[in-house]
């Protein structure tokens, strides 16, 4: 039985570009409207065996509501992967240049394409989603309309690439998270980075006592992100995404700083992404 994964977005999404780099070809994919309705449906033992959920791009930055919706979870990080987002225009077979009046796409799609864009008069149509608007055009046959979406869309719909990688930034990866829920999520082998989640009392210097901790360690500090505790007066929690090169050495980080954090959770010890 293949594995079923939830993603947000529709299927040829880049989400699901994503799932096919990490379980294979073969991985069925879930499609939700929401990040919300992704990650409760990953943690629905019987509807799906876990869920892919992007978390930060190199260009728009971190995904902060995805953070929250991770703590809340009880789902564990198992893997990740750093995908390319090459943007590429879609029709419907026979559809010409000259014959393209609109294009469709999401909203951040359309942005990164407007180098592109540009040289033509097009009116461009903001939509909910970039797979859904190669769907769309299939599905209505249209000879006048092109999208702005995945080769994998395109696969999927029968679709023409008219215009490969048309994105003006070469260098735009998003990070994926690959999640599971921990009552079927196994030991990664070779494991060589981890998720961490902390908060300090947020007395003077407790923070920079947990990153004296960590820079301690032969340990690779290579994200650390902040965001705010819901219901605080400007309370601070922290996301830390750690490298090292023996998971001995995170449970001795984990150690030396528990009794300076008001709380810790490790969403998940895995193995560090390829850049696809």
């Amino acid at each position: 039985m293949a594995t079923r994964v939830s993603i947000q977005g529709y299927e040829g999404s880049f989400h699901q570009v994503a799932a096919r780099v990490f379980f294979g070809k073969e991985v069925e994919v879930l499609p939700c409207a929401t990040f919300r309705e992704s990650v409760s449906l990953a943690g629905n033992k019987k509807e799906s065996d876990g869920g892919v959920m992007a978390i930060e791009n190199s260009i728009a930055g971190s995904i902060l509501p995805n953070y929250n919706l991770l703590l809340k979870s009880d789902l564990q990080v198992v893997g990740e992967v750093y995908l390319q987002i090459k943007q590429n225009l879609l029709v419907n077979r026979g559809v010409q240049l000259e014959d393209i009046k609109e294009v469709h796409s999401h909203t951040m799609a359309l942005q990164q394409c407007y180098g592109f864009l540009d040289n033509y008069k097009w009116k461009l149509v903001e939509t909910d989603d970039t797979a859904l608007s190669a769907k769309h055009i299939h599905q209505h046959k249209s000879k006048s309309i092109a999208a702005i979406a995945s080769k994998l869309a395109a696969e999927l719909y029968d679709l023409d690439v008219i215009a490969p990688n048309i994105h003006t930034l070469k260098n735009n990866y998003t990070r994926f998270l690959i999640l599971q829920r921990a009552d079927i999520a196994q030991p990664v082998e070779e494991a060589n980075k981890a998720s961490v989640y902390f908060h300090t009392d947020n007395s003077k210097g407790s923070l920079s006592k947990v990153l004296n901790k960590i820079a301690d360690m032969d340990l690779n500090l290579s994200k650390l992100q902040s965001f705010p505790i819901p219901g605080t007066d400007f309370k601070y929690s922290f996301h830390a995404d750690m490298e090292f090169a023996h998971v001995d050495i995170l449970y001795k980080v984990m150690e030396a700083i528990k009794p300076l954090t008001e709380h810790v959770k490790v969403y998940g010890v895995y193995k560090k992404g390829v850049w696809k």
